[in-house]
């Protein structure tokens, strides 16, 4: 017997046991299922981001990710569903921009927030998509300056659906109508595609939206675009103004979809899902899928994203502060 070999392998072993334990540390999914939450409907912004991304996902792992729709609350009730998961990395949270509203406004109105931002780990923005008002294309205004007009002489005639209280669709309808001095009937529904559903039907007058539900309305000429609340004007919607162009600096929004995790979540285990997710964003499928949306992948992780969530909490919890109660 080789003694000197022999002796070796315990040397070996106890050797590669950190970087092993390290490793398995890391390992994900380790087995679990991993879905993805939705706070909202089926049809929405944030179900247009997500099930792109999670059929990239399960390219990627070759296990099952399914897409659950949580909606309720604006979207509070999915959210606060994630923050309290399991920390392991099998529950994953894809939200719009309003999961940073959302505790605020519960502040703002006297009322204990179901969740709060920081249970909540940032991992990667998907999309990113500048707000655009639309109506019907057989409504009176054929742009914004009689929109204003109209609603000027008219206070609380006109009517925008959303969803949801201080949601990605009304935090930025607030912000334009406190902006121009105006008032409209806010009506609330449980998501997006409801509230668009809503315009298209006749029940409402107007909504905010990002592009990706809406794009192929427009196309249809069944809607109806009057202005963004982008800092520029939208390559698919060249002669659509901005607010910007109108004077209003403050009136800017964006509607984005990202994935979250719960804060407790282990760096290494978060680690592998950002891995997961980059690779995604790579996937020509979920590229061509969100192209067709008209909601464009915008990949943003790491130390990039979570500044980026930062700066867009602070900023937007002074937009609700300025928006105030909602009745």
């Amino acid at each position: 017997m080789n003694i000197g070999q022999f002796g070796r392998r315990p040397l070996l072993a106890a050797s590669l046991a950190p970087a092993l334990a390290q490793a398995q540390g890391a390992a994900w999914p380790q087995g679990r299922a991993v879905s993805m939450v939705v706070a909202f409907p089926p049809g929405g912004q944030a179900d247009v981001s997500a099930r792109p991304t999670a059929a990239a996902m399960e390219r990627i792992l070759g296990s099952a990710v399914p897409v659950v729709n949580r909606a309720g609350a604006s979207g509070a009730l999915g959210n606060a569903y994630v923050a309290r998961a399991a920390p392991d990395g099998s529950t994953l949270l894809m939200a719009l921009s309003s999961v940073l509203i959302l505790p605020e406004s519960e502040r703002v109105n006297g009322r204990q927030p179901q969740y709060e931002v920081e249970q909540l780990a940032p991992i990667a923005r998907i999309t990113a998509d500048p707000t655009v008002l639309v109506v019907r294309a057989d409504a009176p205004w054929r742009d914004i300056d009689a929109f204003i007009a109209d609603a000027r002489t008219r206070p609380g005639a006109i009517s925008y659906s959303s969803s949801g209280n201080y949601s990605a669709l009304h935090t930025p309808m607030a912000m334009f109508a406190n902006a121009v001095g105006i008032d409209m009937l806010h009506v609330p529904f449980q998501g997006g595609a409801p509230a668009l559903t809503a315009l298209l039907s006749g029940t409402v007058q107007a909504l905010a939206s990002g592009t990706g539900p809406i794009m192929q309305h427009i196309r249809a000429g069944r809607l109806r675009a009057l202005a963004s609340w982008a800092a520029e004007r939208l390559p698919g919607l060249p002669d659509v103004p901005t607010f910007r162009e109108k004077g209003l600096e403050e009136v800017q929004y964006t509607i984005w979809a990202g994935v979250f995790a719960p804060a407790a979540t282990p760096a290494p285990v978060q680690e592998e899902i950002r891995r997961c997710l980059a690779q995604a964003a790579r996937d020509p499928e979920a590229n061509r899928a969100l192209e067709a949306a008209g909601s464009p992948m915008a990949y943003l992780d790491g130390d990039a994203f979570r500044g980026f969530v930062a700066e867009d909490h602070a900023r937007l919890v002074q937009v609700v502060r300025r928006i105030g109660r909602v009745e």
